[in-house]
């Protein structure tokens, strides 16, 4: 099915633009709320009390928070699935993640600290799960690259309110902990009170069946587009973390003398730059009624930044090729999170069916740090890039060879 261009269709049909803003916004809450916290605070937190210990501390909370992270993703789409109330949910999710988060200051031993990471894992999915889903009741295909565009500004403004929060005497400890969690409600809960969204029934009537994926009524199976862009995903994303963790390694590599100051301003000026180029390429694909051709290009853009920090012997070449790979690929998973909605064929169980695909972004905590373990000792970060890029390649064939949408 093609889809038709969005200045095409009845207005009737589109979504409000304040609705799609105010929903950007939250969705940048939802980044604000959990982003600071586990880059910034917590590691900060747990060096002050067990000092030698904190790496290893570290590794215990982020293996605990994935998991219940995980889990939780799933349940909490599920539960606003059957009782078809995303907003409560979202309001009960902000409210007990938030005084979680501001009851870190009283954890002072490891097993009260994982503890409190668990719960605050399942509160902040409680909010985030259903707030996932609400997009796909409520914005029709036609506005996805647009939704998917906006998306892009939500990793960089939880970034920002990390770096407001942590200015040099600007709050204590304690207090960044309850900034981060006022701020992101700031942000979160104006969609729930104010973003009046227009109905749209036709997005909760299920996908229909194409001729040769006939399902079981009692079983159904998963279409190959919904396999085909979940897989895709994961190997973007297994990609996109193991750059997260080891580019400092990798740039002094190259250049003894490259800062992790250095570093920082080369992300942080790539996840800026990836979002007006995510928002003109979002509203493209809506005008074009082509929702997967950015993706495929994106990740072969990706594979061929990958491919160049494999052969760079300057930091120069490989700064391009870090530029490269990573504003694509902040561009392809925005885009992708809107278009996820998409594909997904039963609105009855759209919370629950995102959860599975939640899966995408914690499993490459797992399996990223085994793949650099067997080969970056051996072979070098050169091993490293190639698998990556041939990971990111076969994603941009997954879906340069899907059917058309």
């Amino acid at each position: 099915m093609i889809v038709a261009s969005s200045s095409k269709v009845a207005p009737h049909r589109l979504q409000s633009r304040r609705f799609i803003g105010l929903y950007a916004l939250a969705a940048a809450g939802g980044s604000a709320s959990y982003s600071p916290f586990l880059t910034l605070l917590l590691p900060v937190r747990v060096a002050e009390i067990w000092e030698d210990r904190a790496v290893e501390i570290l590794s215990y909370t982020a293996f605990a928070g994935a998991a219940a992270a995980s889990l939780a993703n799933i349940a909490f789409g599920w539960a606003s699935d059957r009782t078809r109330n995303r907003r409560g949910w979202i309001v009960a999710g902000a409210a007990t993640s938030g005084a979680l988060l501001v009851a870190v200051k009283e954890v002072d031993t490891l097993s009260a600290l994982l503890a409190m990471i668990v719960a605050w894992q399942i509160a902040l999915n409680m909010m985030l799960a259903p707030l996932s889903a609400w997009a796909g009741d409520c914005i029709p295909d036609e506005q996805k690259g647009t939704l998917g565009g906006l998306l892009s500004a939500a990793p960089a403004i939880g970034a920002l309110t990390g770096a407001f929060v942590t200015l040099p005497g600007f709050a204590g400890a304690d207090m960044r902990l309850a900034l981060v969690a006022g701020l992101a409600a700031i942000m979160v809960l104006p969609v729930v009170f104010f973003g009046k969204p227009r109905p749209m029934p036709h997005l909760m009537k299920p996908a229909a069946i194409p001729i040769g994926e006939e399902r079981a009524r009692i079983a159904p199976k998963i279409s190959m587009p919904v396999r085909r862009m979940w897989l895709a995903r994961l190997l973007m994303q297994i990609s996109e973390a193991a750059l997260f963790a080891f580019l400092l390694f990798w740039f002094q590599d190259i250049n003894a003398g490259m800062s992790d100051n250095d570093t920082a301003a080369i992300f942080t000026t790539v996840l800026f730059v990836s979002i007006p180029l995510a928002v003109l390429v979002g509203r493209w694909s809506d005008r074009a009624g082509r929702p997967i051709l950015p993706l495929t290009v994106t990740s072969a853009c990706g594979a061929m930044g990958l491919l160049v920090m494999a052969g760079a012997q300057d930091l120069g070449i490989g700064i391009a090729g870090y530029v490269l790979f990573g504003t694509t690929a902040a561009i392809f998973l925005a885009l992708h999170s809107g278009q996820t909605l998409r594909v997904l064929p039963r609105p009855a169980t759209r919370g629950r069916d995102l959860g599975f695909f939640n899966l995408t972004n914690t499993v490459p905590s797992l399996i990223m740090p085994w793949l650099t373990l067997a080969l970056v000792p051996v072979f070098g970060f050169d091993a490293l890039f190639l698998l990556l890029s041939c990971l990111a390649a076969l994603a941009s064939v997954l879906l340069g060879t899907m059917r058309r949408l």
